[in-house]
């Protein structure tokens, strides 16, 4: 079994070790969560925290099998709640017997996946607690106007309020990353669905964004639309940072109605 976890590039992995912030990050999930996912626990040291919470129903994925046998050592009674596996390659559609949190300290090379796979099951996760790069999650949490304001911006805000808690230096973590860490929290708001076609909304959100120095109207040509009515001129002549979620599903509403089908 192993008694120490050698950090992996490869992995993206960076120790947190400062036990205090590890504390406030666990103290930040809501204390009626009933049900809770850590992703990429390493040797444990939000785990620890975590497990004083006896009510939780608790369980870990981590693909690192070092740090897999790490846990089972130091942990054993968490033995059969460690799944080994890729965090973004595994269903979580039975999990857990209802919805549940997230919690980690995120690999800052497949943050955004993570948080692409947050979205995607929406519907089953009420609230993420997590630590990335400063810029991500300075990005998540940014208002509409903000150059950093982006495509994940709007889909997760969308569903869930989002409010950037504190930073992180990278002399606590082992071995030091290059760049500062943000700890965010997602909270998912009570809209169930957003009223309009949401395929086609998060279609729309991405193309309004990669081409985001162009105006609406002209960066939405390449979705296929045709004339648009003049009372949406304004609307068409801002750039996608400047839209709010609100904005952008009046313009899916709009689109779903203008654009060619294929």
């Amino acid at each position: 079994m192993a008694d120490y976890v050698r950090p992996k590039k490869h992995l993206g992995q960076h120790f947190l070790t400062d036990k205090s912030i590890a504390k406030d990050i666990v103290e930040a999930i809501n204390p009626a969560s009933k049900n809770l996912l850590e992703i990429g626990a390493g040797t444990g040291v939000l785990t620890q925290y975590i497990l004083k919470n006896e009510s939780l129903n608790f369980k870990i994925i981590e693909i690192d099998s070092e740090s897999v046998s790490y846990l089972k050592q130091h942990y054993p009674k968490l033995t059969q709640q460690i799944i080994e596996a890729d965090f973004l390659r595994f269903s979580l559609d039975d999990l857990f017997d209802e919805n549940f949190s997230l919690i980690g300290n995120f690999p800052y090379n497949i943050s955004n996946q993570i948080l692409f796979k947050v979205y995607d099951y929406r519907q089953k996760i009420d609230e993420v607690v997590g630590m990335f790069q400063k810029e991500v999650a300075e990005r998540i949490a940014a208002k509409p106007g903000s150059k950093t304001y982006g495509i994940l911006s709007v889909l997760l805000q969308g569903y869930y309020d989002i409010e950037y808690l504190f930073t992180v230096s990278e002399t606590v973590f082992n071995p030091p990353p290059k760049v500062k860490s943000g700890v965010i929290r997602l909270k998912r708001n009570q809209i169930e669905k957003l009223d309009c076609d949401e395929v086609l909304f998060k279609t729309l959100v991405k193309t309004a964004f990669n081409q985001r120095r162009k105006t609406l109207g002209n960066a939405l040509k390449s979705m296929g639309a045709k004339q648009w009515p003049a009372e949406y001129d304004l609307l068409l002549s801002k750039r996608a940072e400047q839209l709010s979620v609100k904005d952008f599903v009046v313009l899916t509403n709009l689109a779903s109605e203008t654009i060619s089908p294929h």
